[in-house]
């Protein structure tokens, strides 16, 4: 249950980031805005590799930029879906998807996999450093 709160607590932010830079996207309160992500991450868990798996020639084809519309097409129709919540145009969907997604995954760089305990990730403690000999010919 922690790790799916603090999930849904980095899509909030997320959201929340996205609702700042961009006046097309409004969630007038914070009920609004929790809704607005909680279906935002559900959507993306159930719906999104559904679409990922149908359109991957498009995303081959396109360098993974249809990866990109997909996330757009998701968040536009979360505010349609969603009272209040409002994704206004094309364009503020695809670039606040964008926003979305590098906040996300910046925030969830916090936070360990499945613990949900909060760490920055900085190094991994179980590399291991080489040891070797040169030799000269």
């Amino acid at each position: 249950m922690k790790p799916f709160l603090i999930r849904w607590f980095v899509t909030t932010l997320a959201v929340l980031a996205a609702d700042a830079i961009f006046p097309g996207i409004n969630a007038p309160d914070f009920t609004t805005l929790l809704g607005a992500s909680l279906l935002l991450g559900i959507v993306n868990a159930l719906v999104r590799p559904v679409l990922l798996l149908l359109s991957f020639p498009l995303i081959i084809v396109s360098l993974g930029f249809f990866i990109l519309v997909i996330n757009a097409l998701l968040l536009k129709m979360v505010g349609g879906i969603v009272p209040g919540f409002v994704v206004e145009g094309w364009w503020t969907a695809f670039f606040g998807a964008i926003v979305i997604s590098i906040a996300s995954w910046v925030l969830s760089a916090f936070f360990k996999d499945s613990t949900g305990k909060v760490q920055i990730l900085t190094h991994h403690s179980q590399m291991k450093q080489a040891q070797g000999r040169v030799i000269d010919g």
